[in-house]
């Protein structure tokens, strides 16, 4: 079995206990995924299965969608409300101000980090520093937001936004800035990732389900490696070649391409893997980058 299965992880449960349910399905160690997910997080979680693993860094993967929750009145040690109040305010910001605010930090921004997070410094994740009670400076990190908005207003003091970002974006650290941007504290309370890059969770199943289906629904749902990889064009090697490209080998050919340029590779209606045009002093032709042919 090898291929991409899209989950959707369930709330209190861990990005690795999904891989261990997986693995204990389909009886397959070499499983992975592209993306964690905190406990409290649900949503999309890209797994890789078999030679699926060998793609992670082919797949388009930067560009995540998320439904978050919030409220107004209170920041937590965690930034989201599985943690201790650290602070708290009664000023509770309109829809209209928040709304106005939101526009703030559409673009390139700079965002520090949650203390709680799997970040290191010094060899060391920062969460486990702050479960120890210290302190380290966190560097900020350049994210992008591309689109920021309000679905809903949920209470008076409790809202629901959608958002799209680059990876590596904390939506419980946007919430915070969010707050502080309105002279207040807001804290999250729900999070629910819809889309990583090009998967989404309309093509999911969910956890229940694969534990009473077992291997057959996981396999009747799997996406095969070259469907994944849709954002690269396909190139035909001549059946005559299959052997050689089977082995890894190179292709000569002079093609109207970027050197350095991704492909996907075919020979006898077979995906081979990713291999990139080349073309200097020493070869003009495609590489193999990467094998992901079945057994």
């Amino acid at each position: 079995m090898n291929g991409i299965l899209v989950v959707d992880k369930k709330k209190g449960i861990t990005s690795h206990d999904v891989v261990n349910i997986l693995r204990r399905t389909t009886g397959i160690k070499k499983i992975g995924h592209t993306g964690t997910l905190d406990p409290l997080a649900t949503g999309v979680l890209v797994m890789c299965i078999g030679k699926g693993t060998k793609a992670v860094e082919y797949l388009s993967n930067d560009e995540k969608e998320y439904i978050a929750n919030f409220k107004f009145g209170y920041e937590t040690d965690t930034l989201d409300i599985t943690g201790n109040t650290i602070k708290k305010s009664n000023h509770i910001p309109s829809a209209e101000m928040l709304k106005s605010s939101l526009n703030d930090f559409i673009g390139k921004i700079e965002q520090i980090p949650p203390m709680y997070s799997a970040i290191k410094y010094n060899g060391k994740k920062l969460y486990q520093y702050a479960r120890e009670g210290k302190s380290v400076e966190i560097i900020s990190r350049t994210v992008e937001i591309t689109y920021l908005d309000i679905i809903d207003k949920t209470a008076n003091d409790s809202y629901e936004i959608k958002l799209i970002c680059s990876s590596g974006t904390y939506v419980r650290s946007l919430i915070r800035d969010i707050g502080y941007n309105l002279n207040t504290y807001a804290t999250m309370e729900n999070l629910r990732r819809t889309r990583a890059g090009n998967f989404h969770i309309n093509r999911s199943v969910n956890i229940d389900d694969i534990k009473t289906g077992g291997y057959e629904l996981i396999k009747s749902n799997l996406i095969p490696i070259d469907f994944a990889l849709k954002e690269y064009d396909n190139f035909i090697v001549p059946s005559n070649y299959y052997k050689q490209i089977s082995n890894g080998m190179a292709y000569k050919c002079k093609l109207d391409l970027n050197t350095g340029e991704l492909l996907k590779i075919y020979c006898n209606n077979e995906f081979i893997g990713i291999g990139s045009y080349i073309d200097d002093d020493s070869f003009t032709g495609i590489k193999i980058n990467k094998m992901l042919k079945g057994d």
